[in-house]
């Protein structure tokens, strides 16, 4: 019996090895992996960015029917037509808390818009009309520089937009500039209005610029210049696109980011990518800064005071930010 089973077994390992398949260099080779893409990505000038981010605060406050935020709008328009294979201004008249009539400019720059697959990239330009958080109970009613909480993210995406001109990525990419993202009421006034943020973007996502416009995903750019910056996993951008948060922060932490890019879910922020979100269906994730150690207990130190300007602005910050964004967009 011993013979038989030993026989047996020969006989089924020699049949069996006449179905064995070729060998491997002969089958299908697996994809790699997104970050294992090769891909040839242009290198992130930080100088460069800081610039675009210092001539925004050097126009003053960026607040809506004001000289400055005039003057930003003609100046962010200009350099998007540099760079951009189409721009559009989306002018609008919005109604504020406070029922004020607020003149809008979404100011929107793409890249092969005749691609497919795009991707969307944004930040809010405005300033906040109140320094309400500053530690100087008269400056509560000055308007802010916003070198942080507007200018940073913008100066980021214009830096990437010089980047695409000369090199573009494959896939189809939309920069939008919101607008009035920062005229919701002042600390002391708590309005019980709905929706006094954002209104900027919850225009454009009621009236997109191109009609039945959609793209694969999208990432919103909010306080990404301060030294030493913390974004943590914002938890509306978990919520509703968990798969471009991981995305990104396994994509920050493979380029050595995982100082700036924390693995760790943070607050629920009320920003512009809740509205794409909501009201478009764009899964959009936010990359802002977060810090429960703040004297705010949520944002950077100086956030919503007079504080927030352009010596405040540190350019590694706004090169790591851009790395990620770029290595992502040039991977797809």
């Amino acid at each position: 019996m011993k013979y038989f089973a030993l026989t047996f077994v020969f006989l089924a390992i020699t049949l069996s090895g006449c179905n064995t398949p070729k060998k491997n260099n002969e089958q299908k080779k697996e994809e790699p992996s997104f970050y294992e893409r090769q891909a040839v990505v242009p290198s992130f000038n930080a100088d460069s960015a800081f610039r675009y981010v210092k001539a925004q605060t050097d126009l003053g406050p960026r607040v809506p029917n004001t000289k400055a935020h005039k003057k930003g709008a003609e100046y962010l328009e200009k350099k998007l037509r540099q760079f951009a294979d189409t721009v559009l201004v989306q002018e609008a008249k919005v109604r504020a808390y406070n029922n004020d009539i607020l003149n809008i400019y979404n100011i929107i720059g793409s890249f092969h818009p005749e691609k497919k697959k795009r991707v969307l990239l944004c930040a809010h330009w405005d300033s906040r009309p109140y320094a309400d958080h500053d530690p100087n109970e008269d400056n509560h009613w000055e308007p802010i520089s916003g070198a942080n909480d507007g200018a940073s993210g913008v100066g980021v995406l214009l830096e990437i937009a010089r980047l695409m001109k000369d090199m573009p990525p494959d896939i189809g990419i939309d920069i939008i500039f919101f607008d009035a993202e920062d005229y919701g009421p002042p600390q002391s006034k708590q309005s019980s209005k709905q929706d006094t943020w954002g209104l900027g973007s919850q225009y454009w996502a009621r009236n997109p610029h191109r009609f039945g416009y959609k793209a694969n995903y999208g990432i919103l750019l909010d306080m990404v210049g301060a030294e030493n910056a913390r974004f943590t996993k914002e938890r509306f951008s978990m919520y509703y696109a968990e798969h471009v948060v991981e995305k990104v922060w396994t994509m920050a932490s493979k380029l050595g980011y995982s100082n700036y890019f924390i693995d760790e879910e943070g607050g629920m922020i009320n920003d512009d990518h809740y509205y794409i979100n909501q009201i478009i269906g764009i899964p959009t994730i936010d990359i802002i800064h977060l810090d429960p150690n703040s004297s705010n207990g949520s944002f950077f130190e100086h956030w919503h005071t007079k504080e927030d300007t352009i010596d405040k602005i540190d350019p590694e910050t706004l090169r790591v930010v851009g790395d990620v964004v770029l290595n992502v967009i040039y991977r797809e």
